[in-house]
């Protein structure tokens, strides 16, 4: 094996380059002094801004005891192919020691099309689970206790029919709605800024999140109604900073839009939740996750006028890095992996999902899997990093960075809200501006060797690639055609017409949307056939950024 250099500067007698950079800063170009000290800028000394585990603003978590208690769900971001496979990969996680299910959707369910639909072509099972039935939802839990498993779902446009699909499926177990614990992402607004998988325009997708607060509300307390979502803000480029602005920036959006449709803070917030990147560099990580939690309690508190603790308590679900994982010696990923998920453990993340070490290749195998739910077991188990709760606090370095993450993102928000709120900056470019210009500058130092990635800049190997990869049967397309045509034909025609109808005059009102969804899927009506009644009244949205 032969190890080749990339980049100029002076070498040991191994070859190996002994070249530091002069200046210092996180992936946010905050400068890194050589040296903390107490006189150093930090919250430490600031008991009012630092205050304990459990206790407002939450800086140092939002129990008392944190994981002493109880540890974080350990949740394995899965789905591919059928609802069969996929529930295999569901029980096989679990028999390992999962501690919650998550489900990855394929592209033609993120965007409301049936595996039939022609522009499903290509599409179907690839990147996630085809579900676009009843049928498909109750084989993706079949021999799963809804009762005693919190399941996340990652779908956002169609969300609030696949919340309906999985309430449908706990009522034929006989599982009191009431009872169902789980997560659904229902965040359209970084779609429209960072991943693309939207199909309403903005109004009538912020219905249907409102209307997702407020039947849950009403019949599913222990349901996370949406889970605020800077992962992929992260992922398409942006720095830790801009990640945290953004995604409060949009949650002050759907709070204020919740507001102005008659709900009030207390009756929702509770339920709001978050997503975050857990990226690389391991400080400027753990100090966001703590910046996060104290701006969060302060908006809710201070603008919105909270009397709830509760409202205030930020909780959030953390993956590591997707962005970060690289094709070249794909075992390196592991050591990324591990780092990136103890700065979500010492952050106080209340899920984890750790990402394979094959995942810049295609789908998790079942082995690399394995090993990325074994991750979170060591660190866990073993490390004793759990054993008290958020350790790092008063450390000088530490807070520095928190109250400077904290101060950048303030003026973030500050600008966003001058423009009109999040959407308005999506709408008018600026956020994805500021995204691209930090993933381009990013990118750049990777290619001029002031940014190292291992194994492909520097410490590059001439070794092949040597790891099992997980491919999908081309044949899964037209099995889920099947599928799908065969469920349609087994129906009440006269009922569906009638339903649709319905649907179409509930969807020109102001009906909560939600109740209709459950009636639809119960009386086998499809995913694509619910979401084209709504493109028919609503339109789909374009981009014109």
């Amino acid at each position: 094996m032969n190890m080749k250099k990339n980049r100029t500067g002076s070498v040991n007698n191994l070859g190996v380059s002994l070249e530091r950079r002069n200046v210092f800063t996180t992936s946010s170009k905050i400068p890194l002094e050589r040296v903390y000290s107490r006189s150093s800028k930090n919250g430490s000394s600031d008991e009012d801004n630092l205050g304990m585990p459990g206790e407002f603003p939450y800086t140092r978590g939002i129990y008392s005891d944190m994981y002493r208690e109880r540890l974080w769900t350990m949740r394995q971001y899965a789905g591919y192919a059928t609802a069969e496979e996929t529930n295999r990969r569901f029980k096989f996680l679990l028999e390992q020691g999962q501690t919650g299910l998550s489900v990855a959707f394929d592209l033609p369910t993120q965007i409301g099309y049936d595996p039939d639909d022609l522009l499903s072509e290509g599409e179907v099972g690839r990147v996630g689970v085809s579900i676009s039935t009843l049928d498909d939802m109750c084989t993706l839990f079949d021999g799963i206790p809804l009762e005693n498993v919190s399941t996340s779902m990652t779908i956002n446009a169609p969300a609030s029919i696949l919340l309906a699909m999985y309430v449908a499926v706990g009522k034929m177990k006989q599982v009191d709605v009431r009872d169902i614990r789980g997560t659904i992402q229902n965040d359209i607004l970084k779609e429209y800024l960072a991943r693309g998988t939207y199909i309403f325009p903005p109004s009538p997708s912020m219905r249907l999140i409102t209307d997702v607060f407020s039947y849950c509300d009403q019949n599913m307390p222990y349901w996370n109604t949406i889970s605020v979502s800077g992962y992929h803000i992260r992922e398409a480029g942006s720095s830790a900073v801009q990640e945290l602005a953004f995604t409060l920036s949009n949650a002050i959006t759907y709070v204020k839009t919740a507001i102005d449709a008659g709900l009030e803070i207390d009756d929702f917030a509770p339920r709001m939740s978050f997503f975050f990147n857990a990226h690389n560099h391991f400080f400027e990580e753990i100090a966001k996750f703590r910046a996060a939690r104290r701006m969060w309690s302060q908006i809710i508190r201070d603008q919105f006028g909270s009397q709830n603790p509760k409202s205030q308590m930020m909780r959030f679900h953390a993956q590591t890095g997707g962005s970060t994982l690289t094709a070249q010696q794909p075992e390196n990923n592991v050591a990324r992996v591990t780092l990136q998920a103890l700065a979500a453990v010492l952050g106080g993340a209340q899920s984890i999902h750790t990402n394979s070490m094959d995942e810049a290749l295609g789908l998790p195998t079942e082995i690399a899997a394995q090993v990325a739910l074994r991750t979170q077991q060591i660190i866990a188990y073993e490390s004793g990093v759990c054993d008290t709760v958020d350790p790092l606090a008063g450390g000088y370095a530490l807070e520095s960075l928190t109250d400077e993450i904290q101060e950048r993102a303030e003026q973030y928000i500050s600008y966003i809200d001058d423009m009109g709120g999040s959407l308005m900056a999506i709408q008018s470019g600026y956020m994805q501006g500021e995204i691209q210009e930090a993933a381009y500058a990013y990118q750049s130092e990777i290619e001029s060797n002031e940014q190292i990635i291992v194994g492909v800049n520097d410490f590059v190997t001439d070794q092949a690639i040597e790891i099992d990869r997980l491919s999908v049967d081309k044949e899964i397309s037209e099995l889920q055609i099947e599928k799908v045509r065969a469920f349609r034909e087994n129906r009440d025609i006269e009922k569906v017409s009638s339903l649709l109808d319905y649907l179409s005059k509930s969807a020109r009102g102001s009906d909560n949307l939600v109740p209709i969804f459950i009636e639809c899927v119960e009386n086998r009506i499809t995913l694509g056939e619910i979401c084209n009644v709504l493109r028919s009244i609503w339109g789909e949205y374009r981009s014109t950024t």
